[in-house]
């Protein structure tokens, strides 16, 4: 009979340095009070343009996250509210509103030979067009996380002692004026790539969109049954700063932008 091994012989070790920016990020968030939603996109014409720029003479292969970060951008704009940011709990709340709309997206990397959450941060997203949203996420993702400008301060956060680590994130997350360069004003993330149908997260920002797989399904259209390409898109939002109906206008238009492109 095999030996179970006492909590002894499994002794704790300190955590990876690469996911420091992780945890202090987790703690920040905790004065969040997420409240989810979800619905369902057709992605019909957004995968027919997405193989008509593949194929036209520039070659052009446009990730679904650059859709709906164009989609998200424009709508938010529209909603000055969810386009926002609370700083503080409930003793003596601020809020900010941008003229601009920064988006995060997350992005799963390998850093240091370990697997980590990064985020890239997209700006004036209000008026940005498919290609330089595209033209962005293709330079990250061709960079390497070790070396990239564009994640220095995360590799500085990261060769910083525990303590001092996480009091200047703290001072930098809690910073209104820094917060939309640093986190965006609204985030997207991503678990499409694989059989996730639909997941909520909450990305440190008024609104946090998660994109699922797409998959065909049957859906009505003008009474009959076909079947079409459908994503589930999820919103998380901060209850603090804006109530269910805007957060629904805001997910219902994102669909409504998607499906008429």
């Amino acid at each position: 009979m095999t030996a179970v091994p006492s909590t002894e012989d499994v002794p704790g070790r300190p955590l990876p340095r690469e996911r420091h920016h992780t945890l202090f990020f987790l703690e920040v968030i905790r004065d969040f009070s997420p409240v989810f939603l979800d619905t369902e996109v057709d992605m019909g014409r957004v995968l027919a343009h997405r193989a008509a720029a593949a194929a036209g003479p520039d070659a052009v292969r446009y990730a679904r996250t650059a859709y709906v970060l164009q989609a998200a951008g424009r709508v938010l704009a529209r909603h000055p509210d969810a386009n926002a940011a609370v700083q503080g709990g409930l003793l003596r709340p601020r809020i900010a509103h941008y003229p601009f709309v920064n988006g995060k997206l997350a992005l799963d990397r390998t850093l240091n030979g370990r697997r980590v959450v990064l985020g890239t941060v997209l700006p004036g997203l209000q008026d940005s067009g498919l290609p330089a949203i595209q033209a962005h996420l293709d330079r990250v993702r061709d960079g390497d996380p070790a070396t990239s400008a564009e994640f220095e301060g995360v590799r500085q956060l990261h060769g910083l002692p525990w303590s001092e680590g996480r009091r200047r994130f703290r001072h930098a997350a809690r910073s209104l004026a820094l917060r939309p360069h640093l986190t965006g004003t609204f985030s997207v993330t991503s678990l499409g790539h694989r059989a996730v149908d639909s997941f909520h997260s909450v990305g440190g920002t008024t609104t946090t969109f998660g994109v699922g797989r797409i998959v065909d399904r049957p859906v009505v259209r003008r009474g009959e049954i076909t079947v079409a390409p459908v994503m589930r898109l999820s919103l998380a939002f901060d209850h603090r700063a804006i109530d269910g109906a805007e957060a629904a206008d805001v997910l219902t238009e994102v669909k409504e932008a998607l499906e008429g492109l």
